[in-house]
């Protein structure tokens, strides 16, 4: 063995103690590596959830990361009195130079302390919306939603956004405190249209497509969401009275799943068309332009006098 040695020394020019420094990093690694193949198939076998599956292999690789810097730097570093040394001489340099790869990893300790959002939530920050997907050490991804798809359906593009970003952006999360959306849709029915037969079918249209909650749904709901300061007196859906210049318009306010808002709007909206057409005394309003010739005026204001008026 110590002519092994002295033939590496000679021949690679490396001493003996980092022979021995070498070797019992590979050892190190070594050991981490089956450690985390075992702890990943033992994971595999007890879990059957693809999510939660994907987030033990994250954590074991976090870990593993974490013990295998803290190994070398044991062994390469003669202890950890040497490594605080060396970190201190260096440690302004650091900051100056890796400014942003320093932010993203105080950004990645910030989202997995404080979980303002997690893999699976759909978030909105700064421009992007979208589905989580993955929580790195530097970014994370989101599977984008919007752009130039309608109702924040997949565009089939991955957006990666530093983890700093959650320190100088806002960031709105559709899951948090309530697994649901409310969602609304305007339909506006002329003056002359039986507005309140409106009302009553788009009652109707919207109970039938809403979430549907029983009583012990919505007991277990209102308590996640009281936990998070967020008070709901009723879940079911309501439609909204407003005049406007050109019409009635009423709001159908609604609630509906993460995923199902643009197949909830199609399915009310196909109910509203059948429904409203079928109905003689209710019709659509929209911005309409009417033209009077100056005969036709003049038989209007005769008309007016004589008390026989009539609108065209």
């Amino acid at each position: 063995m110590q002519k092994v040695e002295h033939w590496i020394e000679e021949t690679l020019n490396l001493s003996a103690e980092t022979q021995e420094n070498i070797v019992m990093s590979l050892v190190a690694l070594l050991t981490l590596w089956v450690f985390s193949r075992v702890l990943l198939r033992l994971a595999s076998r007890q879990q059957t959830d693809s999510r939660k599956l994907y987030q033990w292999k994250k954590t074991t690789n976090y870990i593993v990361t974490g013990l295998g810097i803290i190994f070398l730097a044991n062994i390469w570093f003669d202890g950890f009195k040497s490594i605080t040394t060396f970190l201190g001489i260096f440690s302004v340099g650091l900051v100056v130079v890796l400014r942003d790869p320093i932010l993203n990893m105080m950004g990645w300790v910030f989202l997995i302390w404080k979980r303002p959002f997690k893999v699976g939530d759909r978030i909105k920050i700064g421009q992007y919306t979208g589905d989580v997907i993955d929580i790195a050490f530097f970014q994370f991804t989101l599977n984008e939603l919007g752009e130039w798809v309608d109702s924040e359906q997949a565009t089939g593009r991955v957006v990666h956004i530093p983890n700093s970003q959650v320190f100088t952006q806002g960031q709105i999360n559709y899951n948090y405190g309530f697994p649901f959306l409310w969602h609304e849709l305007q339909v506006r029915v002329t003056f002359e249209s039986n507005w309140q037969k409106a009302k009553a079918i788009l009652q109707e249209i919207a109970a039938r497509h809403s979430e549907k909650l029983n009583e012990e749904q919505e007991q277990r709901v209102r308590i996640e969401a009281q936990q998070h300061l967020i008070f709901y007196r009723s879940f079911r859906p309501k439609v909204f009275t407003k005049v406007r210049e050109n019409g009635i318009q009423l709001t159908v306010r609604y609630l509906c799943n993460l995923n199902g808002r643009r197949e909830s709007e199609n399915r009310i909206w196909e109910d509203v068309l059948t429904e409203f057409l079928a109905t003689p005394d209710v019709r659509f309003a929209y911005p309409t332009t009417r033209f009077y010739s100056t005969a036709e005026s003049q038989v209007n204001e005769e008309a007016e006098k004589s008390g026989q008026f009539r609108h065209p």
